[in-house]
Order: structure tokens, then sequence, then C-alpha cells
């Protein structure tokens, strides 16, 4: 069963929450981080994305950078922009974007469910990027990114949640520049905080990374580096029941059909798939049915009976894509490093497709029928990973809101 806890969150001043409050470290890089944060002195990018007040010509894994980090965050602390709180709390935290709304619980979850698979995984970590994450913890003292993950309903705990939204006034509420809205309660009822606690322990038999991998994986490193340090043993997480989650299409991309014309490329297609003229952009509407922008056209994709298996993995359209298209036709065998081939959030949309290959810089888009969250569920209890790219979560979660210092 699932072992949460509450914790004294590092927070900002509710009258900075907006200006602190920034997109997480692994969304931005470099440049866009610094616009970003231009003229905003309060803004958490200055601790998750420190190279912004640094040299462009400096390393970005350099020992500078994560100082720096430790500097800015120090001084933050030091002029009354983030404030620790002064018990343990457990907060709620809801996100509205396009009028799609979702609320989640911020915790601290264990690392020993890490460790013994109470905690489940669906993706590979990559060792550079942990480690750039253990030495940004290891020398700042503190979990500044975020955990997003999910659980299946309990009823007692939604009621819990909905019922201190219901009654309680937040703490933070403001609209993002990407016009995501924002709110935070804290739940520092003794009564209400033990109920939870008990509610995952008794009704939660596994909890499940829906996004940051690496930076679950860089806590769990870190708390065996440290080993009587307490608070290492526990990670900073948002957790979200399944009903409130929906994932978005993660879209790819080739640069070349492996020295086909387009003509024998959509020849090539029939063995595997019904291949339809669409007059409109295709966003798939069903599983096994996917969108192809070839040459300023569109076609539908339709995935022919017997062309796919039915285990966990098998049968995402991610797979199905790899295996009969990717993979068969274009000899594209690793997608996590093969140079060919590039991936699109669905956020995007589907005319980021159409300006990608319209441009030249691509020859073809494909579009996917995303996901389920219990496609998800499925594949990590089963001990599978995904295929890379498979999974695109929006909104994102906000960096600077809540901190764990260890």
């Amino acid at each position: 069963m699932a072992i949460i806890k509450p914790f004294e969150s590092l927070r900002p001043k509710p009258e900075l929450a907006q200006q602190v409050a920034s997109f997480p470290y692994d969304v931005l890089n470099s440049e866009e981080a610094r616009a970003e944060a231009n003229g905003n002195a309060n803004s958490f990018l200055h601790i998750t994305k420190s190279e912004i007040d640094l040299p462009k010509e400096t390393d970005l894994y350099s020992d500078a950078i994560y100082h720096k980090a430790k500097e800015n965050l120090e001084q933050f602390v030091q002029n009354g922009i983030l404030f620790r709180e002064e018990k343990p709390c457990y907060y709620i935290y809801q996100l509205i974007m396009n009028g799609r709304s979702q609320t989640g619980l911020i915790c601290l979850s264990s690392v020993e469910d890490y460790f013994n698979t109470v905690i489940k995984k669906h993706e590979f970590t990559r060792p550079d990027k942990e480690k750039d994450r253990i030495d940004h913890m290891q020398t700042v003292k503190a979990q500044t990114g975020n955990v997003f993950m999910a659980y299946r309903d309990v009823m007692e705990l939604n009621a819990i949640i909905n019922g201190w939204k219901a009654t309680q006034k937040p703490v933070y509420d403001f609209k993002a520049s990407d016009n995501v809205q924002h709110t935070v309660w804290i739940i520092d009822r003794e009564i209400v905080i033990n109920s939870i606690t008990e509610l995952f322990n008794t009704k939660v038999p596994f909890t499940y990374i829906a996004d940051g991998h690496h930076r679950a994986a860089s806590a769990a490193k870190v708390s065996r580096q440290l080993p009587d340090n307490e608070e290492a043993k526990f990670f900073l997480t948002t957790i979200f029941p399944a009903s409130q989650l929906t994932i978005l299409d993660y879209n790819r991309l080739v640069k070349d059909l492996n020295d086909n014309s387009a003509e024998e490329f959509l020849g090539l297609l029939q063995d595997d798939f019904y291949v339809t003229l669409s007059s409109e952009p295709v966003k798939p509407s069903q599983p096994h049915e996917f969108g192809m922008y070839l040459e300023h056209q569109w076609y539908i994709l339709t995935s022919r009976k017997g062309t796919w298996t039915e285990d966990p993995i098998g049968v995402l359209d991610v797979t199905i894509l790899a295996k009969n298209i990717l993979g068969k036709i274009l000899d594209i065998k690793d997608q996590r490093t093969d140079k060919r081939i590039d991936f699109a959030g669905g956020i995007r949309g589907l005319q980021e497709l159409e300006k990608r290959v319209n441009s030249g810089e691509m020859k073809a888009a494909f579009s996917l029928y995303p996901v389920t969250i219990e496609q998800l569920f499925s594949i990590a209890d089963s001990g599978n990973v995904m295929p890379p790219k498979s999974t695109w979560f929006e909104p994102k979660l906000r960096d600077g809101l809540l901190t764990h210092l260890i």
C-alpha cells in the first residue's frame, strides 16, 4: 500500500505566487528560460534553470550551475520571497485548462515505495539526465521539481478533497501566462491529514508515475547517498485520481521515406493499413486509426486486423506505428536515437505537423490516437515500459509553488 506523508513546504508569499511559479525545468531550454524569466527576478527558473544568471557559454552540467541555483534559493528565502511552512501539511492542487479541471494531492511519497514497486514506472531513464537532477538536488538540498503521479480513484479520498475545496479558501489562485488557472489549498487540520494518510495506506495499493521518471529516479538515488537524512527518504509528488486525467496524443514526424517515392510508400502501406484520402486534417477518433500528412495531403490509415497483438504493449498505437511503418518500411529501429524521426506533443495541434512538413524540414507526419490512463496502468502493472514519447500530459504542474527541503 502507498505510503505518503505531509511536509513543511517552502513556498512563496501569496501575493508573489504568480511571479514565482515556473514551468518545469525540462519543458524549456536555456534560451526559452531566459526569455520567460526576463524582467522577473522572482521567477523560480532562477533556481531550476540557474544558467540564465550565468554567461551563456557556461557548461550546463558544471558545478557553477548548481552552486548558482543554491545561492539563488538562499537569496529567495533571505528576501522573504519564499518561507517555510510552520507544520507538516497536505496541499490540494487544481489546474484548469481550456475549461477542463483536474485536481490532485501534493504530498511526499516514499522512496521505499519506489524501490519496492508500490510506485510503478512505465519509462526508462537516462543516466545523464538522472545525474543532472542528482547534482542539483545534492547541492541545493531541495527537491524543486514535482513528480506527476496517478492512482485508481478512491471514493473516500475524492470526497475529502472535494469537500475541502468547497468549504475552504485557497492560498494561491492565479492564471498563468499560458491561460492555465492554478489554485492551491492547504490541508492543515490534523484529523483530515491523518484520514488522507490512512486512506492511501489502506485503499491505494499502487501509485503510478505519469510524468517525471527522471525526477523520481534521482530522488531515489539521492536518498541512498544520504542514508541518515529522514527528509530524503521521501520525494515531492502530486498524485491525481485517474478520473481527473487525460493523456494527449504524441505525434511523429519523419525526415525521409527511406528512398521510396511517395507513390511507392503509399503502396507499401497497403500491406498493413487501409489507406483513405481525407479532405481535412486527421485527428484519429479511435484506436488503431492514424492520420498521415504527406505532400500536402492528409490520409486516414486504418490498421488491418491481425497486424497487432493484444498484449499491453502490442496493442498500443505507438507500437503499431513503430512496427508496421517506422521499422518495417522506413528502417527506423530505435526512436530514442535515430535522427530521422522527431516528435510533436498533441498540445501543438495538427497545424504543427502541417507546418513542419510544408516547410520541407520533415517529409511526412503521423497523428495518433492517445494512450489511455488505463493502458498506462496496465503496462506499468505488467512490468513493461512504453515506447519512447508515448504520453503527453497537459497542463504542466508549476515549479516553485511548493518545494521540499532535504
